[in-house]
């Protein structure tokens, strides 16, 4: 039967190249979506599409252009609308005090030096046909994560599910986009993945949400090219907390036998970066920071939860200590100069990984401070030692993909030398 004029019509409107089609399922199909293929039915709702050429007239290409313009431009004032209420929600749990108000100027004088890299990343995330935005993973607001896919589809990629920080407030999937650009230009595949944020949940639905997160890249990331025996989870700051509780958790399930809808044993490393995995260390440290011990107990479910969501703690209880031995290789990656979290954070989880036999790396970036790793060396371009540290973990086993690495030019620079040297000099973080 053929389709209805309507749909041949939105058909024309796409682009004729080879290229993933974004389906965001209706809840008769949802169910089948986030079961997966784990043994379970199919997700027939996600699938691969291969154009071939079609005639389409003058008329046509200008509605086409016009309407996928209208689409992006509705799609850039909807993410810059919830960004604001992300900034002003923030404001309002933190209090306008003095302290809060000389960090948010630090903030809004950091974001000014910056913004020369900031546009040219956000006119890619909206208008780049390698970015899948809010690919549907789940029924809960905030259920959304980004796609950045490689221009090249020859083959089937590596994977890493990136879930951002954000002070467990504003965090957001979109804050990755430098990271998952720069790696696809790597021929990998990112999955940032959002989450809901405190004061919409807490961190028990934050946890959850990048479960779920996970468990839909694992089951049904082939249909856009990429490879579900190759998927690596990494975290940064509260994304690192996050993604390192899910997984813990995630191996703990399966140590009790209890249904799962991904296994651990599907993610090959575990990237930890400017992490905290031990609340009762880190309450105070943030209270003298700003963000302030009621708010940061209201995030945590109470002190009689920081157990429950402090890995580094545990793992001395000898079931998720034996759960930890099913654990994939786990890096962690932080500055020596990281006063948002400092780097004993990573320090003491490394010990206690060890500790249960678990495999860890631990490497430190002499005078490196929260945002370098993440912000300032992505934007200076040219060579970065974090970034080919990651790649060369995911690459290890490819030696193509290593040549092709050794023969990269170098990345593009997106901020100017002395921008960067001022943010640094006023970051708040």
């Amino acid at each position: 039967m053929h389709p209805p004029l309507e749909t041949q019509q939105l058909e024309r409107c796409r682009p004729m190249t080879s290229e993933i089609e974004e389906v965001i399922p209706d809840e008769s199909e949802r169910t089948t979506l986030l079961n997966g293929s784990n043994g379970l039915s199919s997700p027939e709702p996600v699938r691969r599409r291969v154009s071939g050429k079609s005639p389409v007239d003058g008329g046509s290409r200008r509605i086409c252009r016009q309407q996928s313009f209208g689409r992006d431009i509705g799609h850039a004032a909807a993410e810059t609308y919830l960004i604001t209420g992300l900034s002003f929600k923030l404001l309002r749990y933190l209090g306008v005090g003095y302290r809060w108000i000389m960090k948010l100027l630090a903030l809004t004088c950091y974001a000014i030096l910056l913004m020369p890299g900031f546009l040219q990343v956000a006119y890619l995330y909206f208008f780049s046909s390698q970015v899948r935005r809010s690919v549907v993973y789940g029924d809960q607001p905030r259920n959304r994560l980004d796609l950045y896919l490689p221009s090249n589809s020859d083959g089937m990629k590596p994977v890493v599910v990136f879930v951002t920080g954000g002070a467990w407030i504003i965090g957001y999937k979109a804050w990755g986009s430098l990271l998952g650009m720069q790696l696809a230009e790597r021929d990998i595949i990112v999955a940032c993945v959002d989450y809901r944020n405190f004061p919409q949940g807490t961190i028990s639905d934050m946890v959850t949400d990048a479960s779920q997160g996970i468990s839909f890249v694992c089951n049904n990331i082939s249909a856009f090219g990429g490879d579900p025996n190759r998927i690596y989870l990494m975290g940064q700051s509260a994304g690192a907390h996050i993604a390192a509780c899910a997984l813990l958790e995630q191996a703990t399930k399966e140590t009790k036998g209890e249904s799962i809808s991904w296994k651990v044993s599907q993610i090959k490393a575990y990237f930890g970066l400017s992490g905290g995995y031990n609340l009762y260390n880190l309450v105070d440290h943030f209270h003298n920071r700003g963000l302030y011990r009621s708010i940061f107990l209201s995030i945590m479910e109470g002190e009689e939860s920081f157990e429950k969501f402090s890995p580094e703690v545990r793992l001395k209880d000898p079931i998720v200590g034996k759960a930890a031995s099913m654990l994939p290789p786990i890096m962690l990656f932080h500055g020596s100069s990281d006063y948002s979290i400092p780097s004993d954070a990573s320090k003491t989880f490394a010990d206690a990984l060890q500790a249960v036999g678990a495999k860890v790396e631990l490497i430190l970036y002499n005078g490196k401070t929260h945002t370098d790793l993440f912000l300032q060396d992505p934007l200076r371009g040219g060579k970065d030692k974090l970034f080919d540290d990651i790649v060369s973990v995911i690459h290890a086993e490819d030696d193509d993909a290593l040549a092709k690495d050794s023969l990269a030019p170098p990345r593009k620079r997106l901020v100017p030398e002395l921008l960067l040297k001022l943010a640094r000099e006023v970051s708040p973080f």
